[in-house]
């Protein structure tokens, strides 16, 4: 785990540790619109409240989808508690 000083704006490096993916993947996001960026000169920034926000929804979707899960192993009397 890294420690480092809390920033509002992030590179795409840092956004990338940040969510535990590869740049080349963060940077598919971006692109198709899911994470909002923009340009400081040739590079581009992430705010930290944008990640932070797709992060929590990715999470959100995660559980959901995790509680359907259970629900239907329950309903089809699986073995699972």
């Amino acid at each position: 785990m890294k420690v480092a000083p809390v920033q509002d704006v992030l590179t795409i490096q840092q956004a990338a540790d940040l969510l535990n993916v590869s740049r080349p993947y963060l940077l598919q996001l971006i692109e198709r619109g899911d994470i909002p960026a923009h340009r400081t000169g040739k590079h581009r920034r992430v705010r930290l409240a944008h990640l932070m926000r797709f992060k929590a929804d990715l999470d959100r979707a995660s559980n959901e989808a995790m509680a359907e899960l259970a629900r239907q192993g329950q309903e089809l009397q699986l073995g699972y508690e």
